[in-house]
């Protein structure tokens, strides 16, 4: 299987081999059965994503899709669209979860309020509880989480199928595409995560408003959320 993650992070950033090692260890592939493309600089044309079977968004480093006024934003959702319209198992998490629903006329918000930082219980929808990727997860499940950014609104076609008590938008899928959608991290197990916020020590502190070392305490395992993306791949791609 051809894999290709559509990443957006600054050049150097250690999270780009992180990621992708977090994404090859729940899918079972070897580093190297992975492509890397950026949406920062010569964003992938539907047809540059042909030779794929599957495609992935992670998270991001410095970026948002509430940067409204930024010249990176635009090019990036026409290839987030493009990416969709091809038709291709497409699994998104975290910032791709956010630039899927305003590529495709969802919106999406910067608040504070309900930013959510460390392992989560996520209450499925009836639609998650019947969903063949969601379905056989309890209800609740525990999920990696990081985010200030919530989409407030699903665009038209997406089918919800997970909740939190804070943010309502958990995850969802399109009614009429292999895509599927989580705010929270399925790609990440505890040490993959934590690994990721050390790398950000100060988000910790800001939004968890305890120390990094008093905060790896409270993550734990996530099982039921790592096996979402080898679910949905089976389910879609055989």
């Amino acid at each position: 299987m051809r894999v290709l993650i559509l990443q957006i992070r600054n050049p150097g950033d250690p999270m780009i081999e992180a990621e992708i090692g977090a994404f090859a260890q729940v899918l079972g592939k070897d580093r190297e059965e992975i492509t890397v493309s950026t949406l920062l600089v010569d964003p992938p044309r539907p047809q540059d994503l042909r030779p794929y079977d599957l495609l992935l968004i992670g998270g991001s480093g410095d970026y948002s899709v509430t940067h409204r006024d930024k010249p990176w934003l635009e090019p990036a959702l026409e290839s987030v669209r493009g990416a969709v319209e091809t038709g291709k198992p497409l699994f998104a998490s975290c910032f791709g979860f956010q630039a899927i629903a305003q590529a495709l006329g969802g919106n999406v918000v910067h608040d504070k309020s309900r930013a959510e930082l460390g392992t989560n219980p996520v209450q499925l929808t009836e639609s998650g509880k019947a969903d063949p990727v969601f379905g056989e997860l309890s209800s609740p499940f525990l999920a990696q989480m990081g985010h200030e950014d919530c989409v407030e609104t699903l665009p038209e076609g997406a089918v919800l199928l997970a909740s939190t008590q804070r943010v309502r938008n958990q995850a969802y899928r399109l009614r009429d595409k292999p895509v599927y959608a989580t705010q929270f991290h399925p790609e990440l197990d505890r040490n993959a995560f934590l690994d990721r916020l050390q790398a950000y020590p100060k988000y910790v502190e800001q939004i968890a408003g305890v120390p990094f070392e008093q905060f790896t305490k409270s993550c734990q395992e996530t099982p039921e959320s790592n096996s979402l993306l080898r679910r949905f791949v089976t389910e879609y791609s055989g």
